[in-house]
Order: structure tokens, then sequence, then C-alpha cells
């Protein structure tokens, strides 16, 4: 297993620490162009509810500034990813969103551009920008696959099948283009075969896809999932059952594949299930001894 941290020391010979941040765009699973409310597991904030605000390339620097000073307080960092992870942040006025983007990567301390996005959201113009963008700092795409399943993606109302995530991919990968995918275990009826599947197929493309990020399911108050678990709550991981699929999916990885998260740590106001999530060293601690087991 490679995790990004080996990855960007071995790039920049230093720890590089992630800037969170916001674009002040929405979504088409939001918006009404191809549904209302998000994915069912997404909070009124859009799986950003620690970004910083920013909307405007005016605002840039002082937000940023902001975000860094959190980080001093525990390190001296000095290289940084501009992480843009609330909603979908190629989908907007591209004039204005790269007018924000190109204002980021000014700024000397700042050596990637990460940004999150639905591979729905990635048409002709959107890709030329990216390449743009591209040429003057490394840019990564995340993308939120969740599941290969299409039973499950449209119980969680992901809006797209996997086709256009694999698309997505292609284009993005002989533009030159880092792809990140986000994949979520314990969403609702799927088994631990069904879970492995979906990372045995990012696993097998390790020619197209750089890194992943594994989240357990947070449910969480103001999503469509959390009114549902307070009506009928339904059966989630534990800690063991979580743990041990998460180091299984670690040993299948490729050392092409970086490994960005092992466990997802949603807001713990919002947070309604499941409680041992917050617990985050017990979580990450436990899934190495697995790893490590699993590999005896």
């Amino acid at each position: 297993m490679r995790t990004v941290s080996q990855l960007l020391k071995e790039r920049y010979n230093e720890k590089v620490y992630r800037l969170s941040l916001t674009s002040g765009c929405t979504c088409p699973n939001r918006d009404g162009t191809i549904g209302t409310g998000g994915c069912t597991f997404c909070s009124a904030a859009g799986s950003g509810e620690f970004a910083a605000l920013i909307h405007s390339p005016e605002d840039v620097k002082k937000q940023m500034e902001n975000a860094k000073k959190r980080i001093a307080d525990k390190t001296d960092a000095r290289k940084f990813i501009a992480y843009f992870q609330a909603f979908t942040n190629t989908y907007g006025d591209l004039a204005h969103l790269e007018a924000l983007y190109r204002s980021v990567l000014e700024q000397p301390e700042i050596v990637i551009l990460s940004l999150g996005t639905r591979p729905d959201c990635l048409g002709e113009e959107v890709m030329e920008m990216l390449k743009r963008l591209n040429q003057i700092k490394p840019v990564w795409i995340e993308l939120g696959l969740q599941t290969i399943h299409e039973k499950t993606a449209r119980r969680i109302r992901r809006g797209y099948p996997l086709e256009v995530f694999e698309d997505a991919a292609e284009r993005l990968h002989s533009a030159g283009i880092e792809v990140i995918v986000h994949l979520i275990l314990g969403l609702p009826s799927e088994s631990r075969e069904g879970m492995l599947e979906s990372a045995r197929y990012v696993a097998e493309r390790a020619s197209l896809i750089s890194g992943l990020k594994i989240h357990m399911l947070n449910v969480l108050e103001g999503s469509k999932m959390g009114e549902e678990y307070r009506r009928n709550p339904f059966p989630l991981l534990d800690l063991e059952t979580y743990t041990s699929i998460t180091a299984e999916i670690l040993n299948l990885m490729p050392d092409e594949i970086a490994i960005h998260r092992m466990s997802g740590d949603g807001p713990g106001d919002l947070l309604i299930a499941p409680d041992w999530v917050r617990n985050k060293k017990k979580v990450l601690n436990t899934i190495r001894r697995k790893q490590n087991a699993d590999r005896a």
C-alpha cells in the first residue's frame, strides 16, 4: 500500500497539507437539472462541512490565509493542496471558475489544485479549462463513484450510470489529469462482496486511477438518508466489519493507486450514526492492525 503522504513527499521532498475550500458551485443533482436534494448521503453542505467559504477571486487569499493559520498551529507547513470539496466544482460559469482557480494557482505555496466533481460535469469546455489549469500546476479531479453497482447507485440517487464514470476517467487520463476515486462502504443493502467488487474494479484500472479515498457511510442530519434513518433505522457496519473490509481493500490496491483516505470523518454535530467513526485514531489503528494480520 502506498499512501498519498508518501507520494507527495517523493514529489515535493516535504509534507504537503490540504486546504479545504469551496467554489460557490451547486450541483445538477440539487438544482433540478437531473434531480433535487442531492445524493441521499449528502448533507445540506454537500460533503464540505469543514470548508472555508470562497465565492470570488477577490476573497481567495483571505480565506486561504485563514485555512493556513489553522494548520500553522500544529505545523510549519510550507506547501499546500487547494482542495475544493463541496458540491460540483466544474458546474457553473466557466469563466468565473477559471479565474477563481487561476487566482489560487498563482499562490506560490499551492502546489496542486484538487477539484471534487461529478463525471457527468466534464464536458468539452470543462476539459479544455482543466487542461489549461493543468499546464500551470497539477490538477487532481476527485470523482464520487461510491459504488459500481447500479442498484445501489439508484438507491442513493447518484444520478449517472457507470459508463459515464468510465468515459470521464478515460478522458481525464488522456488529458494528463490525475483521477482520485471515492468509494463508500456500508451503503444500504450492499454485501461485503459487493463492496469488494467495487474495490477490485478500481484496482483493475490503475492505469487510469491514481488515488483512492475510502469512506464509511456517515448518516448525517440534513441528508435524505438521515431522514430515512430517523424514520426507519437500517443496518450499518460496525467497527470490526468496516476495518476488516477496508484492510482487505488496501491489500488489493496496487502501488500505482495512492491511498488518500481510509475513513471519512463528518462533522460531529451532524453525525447521526455510526457513533464509532468519531474515534478516528482507533479506526485507523484497527485498520492497520488488520491489514498487517491479513498480509502475515
